[in-house]
């Protein structure tokens, strides 16, 4: 019974990111002694790389006695996620040495570590492995594939299996869309998005960026604008995003339409990013405009940028144009600091709000809290347990 509590906890946990409260039952857990059974530690492992806290998790993995396809499962999908691709081949070599057959969910988790240029010969040899043991390739494991040949830049092999596999999903569709839009082939990832909507499958906020970053990386303008007003039209209804305004931005600066490109921006519904401002800003030196940086100052003084890159040539344009006083004023925005603010969180007790930093470790009430767990017997934790775990359901 406590076992599968501690299961659900720790599940909530992962679904949550609670690190902090799972840190704290695997403290209890092996403080008051009550065994770590491998469905327990699976849980935890489970919990750990949702939290994307890959040191605990290989911890538990390494201290296991024994292990089954879910630890195994766990501990390469947390390496993949935190992309160690290395990592990952070497743990699909192990596993296949324990005597563990790897799944579906193991392949795939696999081939999108190898999915990268240069790793082509690894995600070889996991398409040997498959073919090997006659593997069924099911959807999953075919659109891994295919992404992977895409992403090493095989295109050739990538389109002659996307070809071959009678399904296709839309991870599919965008799986090889994004491979011809990465390296080069704009034109064949236009003709490949009117073949997927003429098929029926409908597009997502996906399949628009890689097909609108297939236009702004070849030039296509119009092809753009129309792809772009496209997902807003009622057919779709999709609400571009940050990256989708961003490929517009970038489309429109690389063909010179610098006043389009501003307007675009203006009409945002969010502030632009890094990568909006800094298109704006290049194209702004290559144009040799003096007036728009005045207006990118404002609207980065707006949205606080932290990247300092951005600083750097904004200060740059408007020293050539000796706008001596505005370069003053970026310089002096630059030396209060450009940095990240790190992240918290709020919670309430008793009606007051309590502010937690990620990583600070000064929190005022720390030491009365790890007092208070020790000094609980282990029918007070099994109540706490409960009283969570029905807070959760």
């Amino acid at each position: 019974m406590l076992s599968q509590m501690l299961q659900l906890l720790l599940v909530a946990c992962g679904r949550k990111g609670y690190l902090i409260l799972g840190k704290g039952i695997h403290g209890l857990i092996i403080e008051r002694g009550f065994g770590l059974g491998l469905e327990v530690s699976n849980a935890l492992m489970d919990m750990y790389v949702k939290c994307e806290s890959l040191p605990e998790e290989k911890q538990v993995f390494d201290e296991l006695p024994e292990k089954d396809i879910v630890s195994w499962t766990s501990i390469i999908c947390g390496m993949v996620q935190c992309k160690f691709p290395k990592e990952v081949l070497e743990l699909f070599c192990d596993v296949q040495s324990s005597g563990i057959e790897p799944d579906g969910i193991i392949l795939t988790s696999v081939l999108s570590a190898r999915a990268s240029p240069g790793a082509l010969d690894y995600g070889r040899l996991v398409r040997e492995y498959i073919d090997h043991k006659a593997i069924k390739w099911d959807i999953q494991i075919g659109t891994a594939v295919v992404d992977m040949y895409a992403k090493c830049g095989c295109i050739e092999m990538a389109m002659q299996i996307f070809n071959v596999m009678p399904h296709k999903n839309v991870l599919t569709w965008n799986a090889m869309l994004n491979g011809l839009a990465m390296h080069g082939h704009g034109q064949k990832a236009l003709q490949l998005f009117e073949e997927m909507v003429r098929e029926g499958m409908r597009p997502n906020e996906v399949t628009f960026l890689v097909t609108l970053t297939a236009c702004c990386h070849c030039g296509f303008v119009g092809e753009g604008r129309r792809y772009f007003h496209w997902m807003k039209s009622q057919q779709y209804n999709l609400p571009p995003r940050l990256e989708h305004y961003g490929c517009m931005v970038d489309l429109l600066c690389r063909a010179g339409l610098l006043d389009e490109a501003l307007e675009l921006t203006k009409a945002m519904p969010m502030l632009p990013d890094v990568r909006i401002m800094g298109a704006l800003l290049s194209t702004c030196k290559a144009n040799g405009n003096v007036e728009l940086p005045r207006e990118i100052l404002d609207r980065l003084v707006e949205f606080d940028s932290r990247d300092s890159g951005v600083y750097v040539l904004l200060s740059n344009i408007l020293a050539i144009n000796q706008r001596w006083a505005d370069v003053t004023r970026i310089r002096r925005l630059m030396k209060m600091g450009i940095e990240k603010t790190p992240g918290s969180s709020v919670i309430e007790v008793d009606g007051k709000a309590h502010e937690i930093i990620v990583g600070d470790l000064r929190y005022p009430q720390d030491k009365h809290i790890r007092l208070f767990l020790k000094s609980l017997s282990d029918t007070q934790i099994k109540s706490f347990l409960k009283s969570i775990l029905n807070g959760h359901s």
